[in-house]
């Protein structure tokens, strides 16, 4: 199972891997908006204003948008050309979204054209259609979750908000909006400080000790790190990592090798102020790991072309050259 399971994670699943595709087009500098609605019947719609989806006849005889729906690991992500990073399932999440829903609806504004396309359970009722002009572009994903497959089709909207807010520390600069037709609920992110404002976020009830996080960011060729630290006065350890924008709720060789770079960065310094305490055998030399985390508030955040994640939910990361 692509999403994980049938519960309602792997329910939530479904709307990630729609919202994956748009900051996709955040990540490749055509978006910047990006709206969830769970509708009164059911359904969800996911809204941007990206490039929109390709339509344009494909060498199967159909259309780029139909392919890329019906397809596991059709979608532009696997043109190394198309976009520098990317989250999602590995390219399947659409296709397995559209598959896994009673109803997919695909609205594409592209090219001075209003594309429309629906599906029933991963199979078209019928060809691209197009329904005049449109003046904007952008891509509308509209579905209804299979309740065949999943053991609930009730979407929380407390866990997809947490999520998108997320998203948006993530992606600096972009809109997300998510709403509830039903409850009436309503939530927008939209975060120009990035992770900095992401630790403040996290250490928004507690005592710190600097003002501001230290936040930097490390551009080496394809391969990009963003780091924002802060420490408050308890003892806990509060540190969340990213690959892709995907969160790795494992950690992985990302998240070690931060640990690994802030302990000898932290022991280099205090050797080289004298700031460790006693003589002889009593001499304090260095400070553990553990240490040097106490009441530290942190997240990590890497960009990679071609990430390595253990399990297809990507729960770890496993690319050596982001360990340092």
């Amino acid at each position: 199972m692509y999403i994980g399971s049938t519960g309602i994670d792997g329910l939530h699943h479904l709307v990630y891997e729609v919202v994956d595709n748009s900051i996709d087009e955040v990540l490749a500098g055509y978006c910047t908006d990006v709206d969830v609605i769970l509708h009164k019947d059911g359904t969800v719609s996911v809204t941007d204003n990206g490039r929109g989806i390709p339509v344009d006849q494909h060498t199967e005889g159909v259309s780029a948008l139909e392919v890329i729906l019906t397809t596991l690991h059709a979608g532009g992500k696997f043109d190394s050309d198309a976009y520098k990073v990317s989250g999602g399932l590995h390219g399947v999440g659409v296709s397995v979204v559209n598959a896994l829903s009673e109803m997919c609806r695909v609205d594409v504004r592209r090219d001075g054209k209003h594309h429309i396309q629906t599906f029933r359970r991963g199979i078209p009722t019928g060809p691209l259609e197009t329904h005049g002009k449109s003046e904007d572009t952008g891509t509308t994903v509209t579905f209804l979750p299979d309740s065949e497959i999943f053991e609930t089709t009730e979407m929380h909207f407390g866990v997809l908000a947490t999520r998108l807010r997320e998203l948006a520390f993530l992606n600096s600069g972009v809109r997300i909006s998510i709403a509830d037709e039903e409850t009436g609920k309503k939530s927008e992110f939209h975060y120009e400080g990035g992770l900095a404002e992401f630790v403040k976020h996290m250490n928004h009830a507690k005592v710190t000790m600097s003002k501001d996080p230290v936040h930097f960011t490390v551009d080496r060729g394809d391969t990009v790190v963003e780091v924002a630290l802060q420490y408050n006065d308890t003892y806990v350890e509060n540190i969340l990592s990213f690959a892709n924008n995907i969160r790795t709720a494992e950690g992985g060789t990302h998240l070690v090798g931060f640990k690994a770079a802030l302990t000898r960065t932290l022991n280099s310094y205090a050797t080289k102020n004298n700031l460790f305490k006693g003589s002889g055998k009593d001499k304090i030399t260095s400070i553990s790991g553990d240490d040097t985390r106490e009441g530290l508030t942190a997240v990590v955040s890497v960009n990679l072309t071609e990430p390595q994640f253990e399990g297809q939910t990507k729960g770890k990361l496993g690319n050596s050259e982001v360990k340092g």
